[in-house]
């Protein structure tokens, strides 16, 4: 791109340029500063630096207000850059995700989705085996290396009552973890993941309500359950590393839901090693399945169950969730 062109680009859309040599995709990075407790954005000079060593030329911007990712990254994808890279966490994924979509399709099929994880859960990274080593993930990003990735999305109320319709890439889910990830995002997570998602669960618990839920799933007969929890699955990992669904693969065309029924406190007090592991699918309580669609809603009208999309709650039941198979692709 010629330096008049980047020029009127910065000024027209507020993104920024690094140019140090050549990515194998043309790649732009969506900078959550706050991640990390602030250090992202406290040490941007030193990390883009070390990323411009590995990456060569990228743009990259940053976020100031909620969804400001998904705004970043279909400007990006517009000006047409191949590879969108969150450098943060599920949340930044998430958003940056919505993002590749537009008018209810996606922008480019073709475009890749990156990370370079800063935040504290990682728990998007956890299904491909990822560390937080900023070496390898630029090592990720500078290659052609991409697989096909599933994209999940989610109908739903928000908080003011209206239709409102979400993507995620990782897992959505409603009942106990929406309360329990509702009070994790009103708390600091400078504690570290296990004690911060720990500590929102125990507060969850002082005010869950097991509901009565109405779910029907792809074609079959409607089912009425009192749910503990339903975690619709395109990956492995929710809740700072709980494997709910350790056979999910986000590019096999279906989601993975698991469905906890009369889980309580003691459950993880005494018994999270299997919640961590992924051996709770064997417990009684646990039930799996696969599909391509689920829609739920309250069995009494007016009850609250909230919903959570990659971490967080934006809403509340009656929801529809469905598997859009290939969607984007995943530099892996």
């Amino acid at each position: 791109m010629a330096l008049g062109a980047r020029l009127s680009l910065v000024l027209a859309t507020g993104l920024t340029f690094s140019n140090t040599g050549g990515a194998s995709m043309k790649t732009f990075l969506v900078v959550n500063p706050h991640s990390a407790s602030g250090q992202t954005g406290k040490r941007w000079a030193e990390l883009s630096a070390e990323i411009g060593k590995g990456l060569g030329e990228f743009g990259h911007g940053f976020t100031e207000k909620p969804m400001d990712a998904a705004r970043l990254a279909r400007e990006a994808l517009h000006q047409g850059y191949e590879c969108i890279a969150a450098v943060g966490g599920d949340g930044t994924i998430n958003e940056v995700v919505n993002g590749f979509f537009e008018n209810g399709r996606a922008i480019n099929p073709q475009a890749a989705l990156g990370l370079i994880a800063r935040g504290t859960g990682g728990d998007f990274r956890r299904s491909f085996g990822w560390s937080v080593d900023l070496s390898s993930a630029v090592e990720r990003l500078r290659t052609d290396q991409t697989q096909p990735f599933d994209v999940g999305q989610v109908e739903f109320l928000d908080h003011d009552g209206k239709p409102t319709t979400r993507y995620f890439a990782n897992i959505a889910s409603f009942g106990f973890t929406a309360l329990a990830a509702k009070k994790v995002n009103e708390s600091s997570k400078r504690l570290g993941a296990r004690f911060t998602y720990m500590m929102g669960a125990v507060r969850a618990f002082l005010d869950h309500k097991d509901h009565r839920v109405r779910f029907v799933v792809d074609d079959r007969p409607a089912e009425e359950v009192a749910i503990f929890t339903v975690a619709v699955a395109n990956c492995q990992f929710f809740g700072g590393g709980v494997r709910v669904a350790p056979d999910a693969n986000p590019s096999d065309g279906t989601f993975h839901v698991t469905i906890w029924t009369g889980y309580g406190l003691s459950d993880f007090a005494f018994r999270q090693g299997g919640l961590y592991s992924g051996a709770h699918v064997k417990w009684k309580g646990t039930r799996t399945l696969q599909c391509r669609q689920i829609q739920a809603e309250p069995v009494t009208p007016g009850t609250e169950v909230l919903v959570e999309v990659d971490g967080e709650t934006p809403g509340r039941l009656p929801c529809r969730m469905q598997i859009l198979p290939s969607a984007i692709r995943l530099k892996i």
